[in-house]
């Protein structure tokens, strides 16, 4: 279920993870507020219609129309936040063209995996924050 998160939503997201990434989320959630500070709020809890847990919790921010192939299109984040078992995952929903983070960030940005619209990374002391906040501002105002 992903609806207009309420400020606490998100704060006890952060809250329950530990030390280490619990600070670098802190840090990224406020980094995303300064690039789109008066962006709607996303959280994904991670589960399905049915309650199931399908995927990691994701706070989101912005908002976009996400077109899909058949012609319809959904509202969607522009950028996300999520930690994961190894660290934490930072996406970027606007890009279209799904070789634009690797060919632009990849090389800058340090110990990151990049795909499509994901960058990955286990600590944002492994990473070029500079270049982070770069692709994010990119993302944000794409579309």
């Amino acid at each position: 279920q992903m609806d207009k998160a309420p400020p606490d939503q998100i704060d006890a997201y952060i809250a329950r993870q530990p030390a280490p990434k619990r600070c670098d989320l802190l840090t990224l959630h406020q980094l995303c507020a300064q690039i789109l500070p008066d962006a709607k709020r996303w959280f994904l809890d991670g589960r399905n219609a049915e309650g199931k847990a399908v995927t990691n919790p994701n706070i989101g921010f912005g908002s976009w129309m996400i077109p899909h192939a058949d012609g319809s299109e959904n509202e969607f984040y522009r950028i996300g936040l999520s930690a994961n078992a190894t660290g934490i995952s930072v996406y970027i929903m606007t890009l279209t063209d799904k070789t634009h983070l690797t060919r632009r960030y990849a090389d800058r940005l340090g110990k990151a995996s990049v795909t499509g619209c994901c960058i990955r990374f286990r600590a944002l002391k492994d990473i070029g924050i500079a270049v982070l906040a770069e692709a994010l501002r990119d993302g944000a105002y794409r579309g």
